[in-house]
């Protein structure tokens, strides 16, 4: 099942549903990492009474602590529906307290935990079971006698008998998850000149488009880089107060179609490019400028839909945040985002209608120190944030640590959702993975070094929820899901580079799924009408084939393109031959089905 589609509330509801028809009582659900253990149990609290109206019973759950086998007892002798959350550390590891689950204790009557559970013959859930494939883990996870082991995963390493698959195309198509849409800021050198340039937007005027452009101006106190609204003819050396560097970069063109703006001297750009003497001071502070206005785009429409939008910060380093050698504290990206935070409120408030009373109060009252938090773990002797620790050894490799910073985002996760609360950006670490989504996460930034240790899907991951109003109702209209639920990704690579590699991740997940709109894909499929059933035959098959060919619907390879997704959103697909035309919502569908990819779009 695709990350945001519900996969703990599925295997929830599985557990009613095992014991309503066969009984069942015993589960343990096992997870790898404190993170998810968190999250699974808030599901559990938070879906209890859903359930009891279901089916006229509730669940006693529990989080195993070999401290408190009281638990434990309850588990084995209630007749009840009885589900135990534990972490693979709990069993896992090599710490003294973990290896009591093995151990005679005198305060369990001379018995041993395992020996407690396995005699319950519990059915095993295991949540992200990529993260326990270890020998180790295996061997611990046979201990428990299950009479049988349920796998959820987005992202299964090994398949093994499958029951289910909701893949990230299945997530798209039937709008339960958020659109993807991809900002890459991309840096190209201009060959003898030093000249910096950066294209933020082009505007849409009722005259003629206008780009959004930084430029570095000649000031009293030494250049100081501005934004400058550029219009056909403008020359920059004249705008730059005459800094030689723009010498023969005149506006000749400026194209709204593809976003690009071209000059005299043969040079063009392309929005979300910077060019000439940048550093990477730079482009960090344009990923966080583009951050912010991407932010103040979707809140100036959703707030009056009583929709908190929140933005997410990756980062490599704490110290980037937080610096406790400054005065204040704060690190390099928390100064930057607050000096560009403060420029664009400003700019905002000074366009933004006057009748729109209640979200100009609203952004009048944040501060910016009071909009942005950070989350990362904290060192228990000196209370400060600190970078995760991260084990590299054995089984849990690649765990975090950091059971602070978790605890710390998933108590607060309701909290975020409130207008009431000023944290509106969030800073975190580049290793928060599974374990901590928030529904109204709209736009995400990459502050880091691509080293794709953490791949791209597991990041986009973070924010396809579908989003929550302020009573927690979830926007899931099928009429208006995708024109509310968009998340946009600032990347800190080009906008082509970041979605081939992400969409390359993607399609590895769906080697499954047929991705050509051949002939032989549509023979024999069969597509139910009013009428009842009717098997594509080879005549219509190769129809189909054609239609698809014919318009540019399809590729050399076969594989739906990118034109037929757009059309089909925008309700402008070419008429299908007329004996097919009954048909179409079915056909559409069937070449839907076969698609390689969900779009994504700049």
């Amino acid at each position: 099942m695709e990350t945001g589609t519900g996969k703990t509330y599925c295997y929830i509801k599985t557990i009613f549903e095992l014991n309503q028809k066969y009984g069942w009582s015993k589960f343990i659900i096992v997870v790898p990492s404190i993170a998810i253990r968190e999250g699974v149990n808030q599901s559990l609290k938070g879906t209890a009474e859903h359930f009891a109206e279901s089916y006229n019973k509730k669940a006693r759950f529990f989080i195993y602590n070999s401290r408190q086998l009281h638990q434990l007892e309850s588990f084995s002798s209630d007749s009840g529906i009885n589900v135990m959350v534990i972490n693979i550390q709990a069993f896992n590891a090599a710490g003294k307290d973990n290896r009591r689950i093995y151990e005679e204790l005198d305060d369990f009557q001379s018995r041993r935990p395992i020996d407690v559970i396995s005699a319950n013959r519990p059915i095993l859930i295991l949540d992200e079971p990529q993260k326990m494939e270890g020998n180790k883990t295996l061997d611990a996870l046979a201990k428990f006698n299950p009479l049988m082991v349920l796998r959820y995963s987005a992202t299964h390493k090994t398949t093994h008998h499958k029951v289910h698959r909701l893949d990230a195309l299945d997530a798209y198509n039937q709008k339960l998850v958020k659109k993807i849409a991809v900002r890459g800021i991309s840096v190209r050198g201009l060959a003898g000149t030093t000249a910096y340039l950066y294209l933020e937007s082009i505007e849409i005027s009722k005259k003629a488009p206008v780009a959004r452009v930084e430029m570095e101006v000649r000031q009293t106190s030494g250049p100081k880089r501005v934004i400058k609204r550029l219009k056909l003819g403008d020359n920059l050396f004249d705008l730059s107060n005459e800094l030689e560097q723009y010498r023969g970069f005149v506006v000749s063109q400026i194209d709204a179609n593809t976003d690009t703006v071209e000059f005299t001297n043969g040079h063009e750009l392309q929005a979300g490019e910077a060019t000439g003497d940048e550093t990477e001071g730079t482009i960090r502070r344009i990923q966080i400028r583009e951050t912010i206005r991407a932010h103040f785009e979707k809140e100036q429409v959703l707030h009056a839909q009583g929709i908190k939008v929140l933005s997410l910060f990756f980062i490599d380093e704490v110290a980037k945040y937080r610096d406790y050698e400054a005065e204040d504290d704060k690190g390099e990206y928390a100064r930057i985002f607050e000096q560009e935070y403060q420029q664009i409120k400003d700019e905002y408030l000074s366009e933004l209608a006057l009748d729109n009373h209640a979200y100009r109060a609203y952004l009048e009252k944040i501060t910016p120190d009071r909009t942005h938090n950070g989350y990362f773990s904290i060192d228990k002797k000196t209370k400060r944030l600190t970078d995760p620790s991260v084990k590299t050894r054995g089984e849990e490799a690649g765990q975090s640590d950091d059971v602070d910073a978790y605890d710390l985002i998933l108590k607060d996760k309701e909290k975020l959702l409130s207008f009431e609360e000023d944290t509106r950006f969030i800073f975190s670490h580049s290793a928060l993975r599974e374990g901590w989504d928030n529904p109204n996460v709209f736009v995400m930034c990459m502050l880091k070094h691509s080293d794709n240790t953490i791949s791209r899907r597991q990041e986009v991951g973070r924010g396809l929820r579908l989003c929550v109003n302020q009573h927690g109702d979830r926007q899931d209209n099928p009429a208006t899901v995708h024109n509310i639920n968009v998340l946009s990704v600032i990347a800190s690579e080009s906008y082509k580079d970041f979605v081939g590699n992400l969409q390359q991740e993607i399609s590895n997940s769906l080697s499954a799924r047929p991705s050509k709109a051949d002939v032989d894909y549509f023979t024999g499929k069969v597509m139910t009408t009013d009428q009842g059933k009717v098997e594509v035959t080879a005549d219509m098959a190769r129809q189909i084939y054609r239609y698809l060919v014919k318009n540019d619907y399809t590729d050399d390879n076969d594989a739906i393109t990118p034109a037929y997704h757009s059309a089909k959103a925008e309700g402008s697909l070419a008429p299908l031959p007329a004996e097919l035309e009954p048909y179409r919502e079915q056909i559409l569908t069937l070449s839907t089905a076969c698609s390689a990819l969900p779009p994504c779009r700049i």
